[in-house]
């Protein structure tokens, strides 16, 4: 289940932690780093990019053919080369359960998968981050009007068997070969997808399914939902400032410099 938390302050969150991040300093043997995710407005759902697009039951198979039809376009333009599969490879592996029914590693074309979540192409990709702090980030980067931002924490201990007809949530580890942006924030992403043998394979699924149902079918991802007063932000976002953890940390553009130094002569005068 995911279970939600309200805090009073950034401090109380810091301290709410620790049980968390002990518990991973202690087993560590055979248990995946917990990721944190950073959402702006406590109200919205973990839902990814090609969700908000409206193709969240896309079959896995036709994104595939999708951005297939982009590659060239982004090679010529970013100047590197990714192996997109195609029919008929791609369909084989989706439509069989044991191909993709592992709950870790690459996909096909993972770095362009990655690549295009970064740069604002429709994704079926959630991105976390390692960092409690840098999805902290993102949860107050923006200066909307809400009462509370949201911090998610996913957890994983052990491994559970699981059947064909339930969803899944697929974890791809931070070993990539992709943007500079996926090291900046220590990111990783995970892909949620149901299969059923009689309607093409593999479609992509929601990532609420998987993991606020209990079954013990599945891995043990524990979901933690933090809610933090959004009238936190200009304390958090000076203190990760301090250790120099701000937009040009981590996009390392020109205009996430603009952003930056716009945060810190507007509201931190002291600086400059």
């Amino acid at each position: 289940m995911i279970k939600a938390i309200t805090v009073e302050s950034w401090e109380e969150f810091i301290e709410r932690l620790k049980p968390i991040t002990d518990f991973q300093k202690e087993d560590p043997k055979g248990v995946w780093p917990t990721l944190f995710r950073g959402q702006s407005n406590a109200e919205f759902k973990l839902e990814t990019t090609l969700e908000r697009n409206d193709q969240n039951k896309m079959r896995i198979v036709d994104y595939y053919r999708l951005i297939g039809q982009s590659t060239p376009t982004a090679e010529a333009l970013s100047g590197s080369r990714w192996d997109v599969p195609e029919h008929p490879e791609i369909d084989k592996y989706f439509s069989d359960f044991e191909s993709f029914g592992g709950r870790h590693g690459p996909l096909p074309a993972t770095e362009f998968l990655v690549y295009l979540r970064h740069h604002g192409f429709p994704s079926p990709l959630l991105d976390w981050s390692a960092s409690p702090y840098v999805a902290a980030y993102f949860a107050f980067r923006d200066n909307y009007k809400r009462s509370h931002v949201s911090i998610y924490t996913l957890e994983e201990s052990k491994h559970q068997s699981y059947s064909s007809d339930q969803p899944l949530l697929h974890r791809i580890g931070p070993f990539i070969r992709t943007h500079k942006r996926h090291f900046l924030q220590q990111a990783d992403y995970t892909l949620g997808a149901i299969f059923n043998k009689n309607d093409g394979g593999w479609r992509f699924a929601s990532h609420e399914i998987p993991i606020s149902e209990e079954r013990e079918d599945y891995w043990n991802f524990r979901v933690t939902k933090f809610n933090i007063p959004a009238s936190e932000r200009l304390k958090v976002l000076r203190q990760l400032d301090a250790h120099n953890l701000n937009a040009f940390s981590l996009f390392g553009s020109e205009d996430s410099l603009m952003e930056t130094l716009a945060i810190r002569y507007l509201h931190f005068p002291d600086k400059i």
